[in-house]
């Protein structure tokens, strides 16, 4: 894509789809089923995740972002987009079927996922992994 800041905003775009998902899914179906659940001790507040989770997908866009303008790097694209699929997965399957144990694999892949284009971002020597 020649356009930079064209690519910066499909990117935003597909980026904040996810937490869309989740978040609609959070929504509809986290209560009453997640008060009901005994949680830890060190469970952060609920008005913690919308600024921590929206400066996290913020601050994914612009590295992927810096990342697509300077290498055009599609394999590391994709696997982005992987993740961000099992990113928006993730609320469906936790608040939305209720199923911990299900969650719990998804979250371990989105963990896999993160490594993968961790390794793969500084296999490329790109200064955008910061």
């Amino acid at each position: 894509m020649k356009n930079k800041y064209l690519s910066l905003v499909i990117i935003f775009l597909i980026t904040f789809i996810a937490p869309m998902i989740g978040s609609y899914a959070t929504a509809t179906f986290k209560e009453p089923w997640y008060s009901e659940i005994i949680l830890p001790s060190f469970n952060p507040p609920s008005w913690v995740f919308a600024p921590v989770w929206s400066t996290l997908y913020l601050l994914m866009t612009i590295a992927i972002w810096k990342i697509w303008i300077n290498s055009f790097n599609t394999r590391i694209l994709k696997i982005y987009l992987v993740h961000l699929f099992f990113n928006s997965t993730w609320s469906i399957v936790f608040f939305g079927f209720h199923l911990i144990g299900l969650a719990l694999v998804n979250l371990i892949i989105i963990l896999i996922f993160i490594i993968i284009e961790s390794i793969l971002i500084n296999f490329t020597n790109l200064k955008t992994n910061y």
